[in-house]
């Protein structure tokens, strides 16, 4: 009998989170075209353009769907065998209400693992997906007038880049003082190039060196920078939005930003929610399962009502302890998890107060 019911209550789950997920993806599509779609007529990016690149960011759009898909699912799932008397059935046959959603928990933690994999490709799409949309040239081999961050925390400007020949015109190469002895840096030169295994050599230039009472000056013919470790092509790369950097790659631009004196508060914020939206899919079933119990009437009006003021709450508290984290208000990773901890602790309540 219990293999039954599981199979019961995890085909009705699956059946409303396939539904769900297909149909929640194309509503982020809708508000991000409506936004952007002034800028896609001006730059004259055609419809079957535009179509082909929301193809690659579905992944993305595919996570965010993950918990509302869930909640829908998992809401609906109970309030109807609520309404049924299905969960009364199992309970006068000796099934607790505990033991009876547990294929829904189950589904859960697998749904929350593969939207934490999805988190990691959604990056790699998104940057084919923006390359389509805001009409980058795939094949363009320079750069002029630019400055980069470097990983070690050198400021890279430069009038030109070429990339095919490994050469920057007019580079200027800075590095503030870390206040630990180490003097700030100056370097410009007439050029740079690119030795495949020597790095960039700077030629016919001055360096300073900037201590804390004096100043040190030197002109060179040739000139080799440890720290300059960056290649032609990664000079070319313009700064990355969020959407297209995987976690990790966010925490190294934080570590960058925070090294170069700025503030990393809301890329840290952005770093964490990248795993506590998936982890949200397991949090917000337990928190709107048993939440769903608490009426037998009401019929799909009582579940959408459950599933949208839950969603609505969800996100109002994400994006509310995230400003509070960007500001530095609260630590970037008590900002990002908040939401789940809140909705944790409330469904582990209301786990609690089901009558078994």
């Amino acid at each position: 009998m219990i293999r039954i019911l599981d199979r019961l209550v995890l085909t009705q789950f699956l059946k409303l989170f396939s539904m769900s997920i297909l149909a929640t993806p194309p509503l982020f599509v809708l508000g991000e075209l409506t936004e952007d779609l002034d800028r896609y007529v001006d730059q004259g990016i055609g419809s079957l353009q535009v179509a082909y690149g929301y193809v690659y960011r579905l992944p993305e759009f595919i996570v965010w769907s993950f918990p509302i898909a869930a909640l829908i699912a998992a809401v609906f799932t109970v309030h109807s065998m609520t309404v049924h008397r299905e969960i009364v059935a199992a309970k006068a046959g000796g099934i607790s209400f505990h033991r009876l959603i547990r294929p829904v928990g189950v589904m859960a933690v697998l749904l929350t693992l593969a939207g934490l994999g999805l988190t990691e490709l959604a990056p790699r799409s998104n940057r084919i997906a923006f390359q389509i949309l805001e009409n980058e040239d795939p094949t363009r081999e320079w750069r002029s007038n630019f400055v980069y961050q470097t990983e070690e925390g050198l400021t890279v400007a430069a009038r030109r880049l070429v990339v095919s020949e490994g050469r920057l015109l007019e580079p200027i190469v800075q590095r503030p003082a870390d206040g630990n002895g180490t003097p700030a840096l100056y370097v410009e030169a007439q050029m740079a190039l690119h030795d495949s295994i020597h790095g960039w050599i700077f030629h016919e230039g001055r360096m300073r060196l900037v201590h804390d009472v004096s100043v040190s000056s030197f002109s060179f013919v040739e000139l080799f920078l440890a720290d300059f470790k960056e290649r032609p092509d990664e000079l070319l790369e313009t700064p990355p939005k969020d959407e297209e950097m995987t976690y990790a790659e966010i925490g190294r631009l934080a570590q960058i930003i925070e090294r170069s004196g700025g503030s990393p508060q809301e890329l840290l914020v952005r770093k964490e929610q990248k795993l506590a939206i998936p982890v949200a899919t397991l949090v917000i079933i337990l928190f709107g399962a048993p939440l769903a119990t608490s009426s037998k009437r009401g019929g799909a009006a009582y579940g959408i009502g459950i599933a949208l003021g839950t969603t609505m709450l969800y996100l109002l508290m994400l994006k509310v302890a995230g400003g509070f984290g960007a500001s530095g208000t609260i630590p970037p990773l008590v900002a990002a998890w908040l939401p789940n901890g809140a909705f944790l602790v409330a469904g582990t309540i209301l786990m609690l107060r089901v009558r078994t």
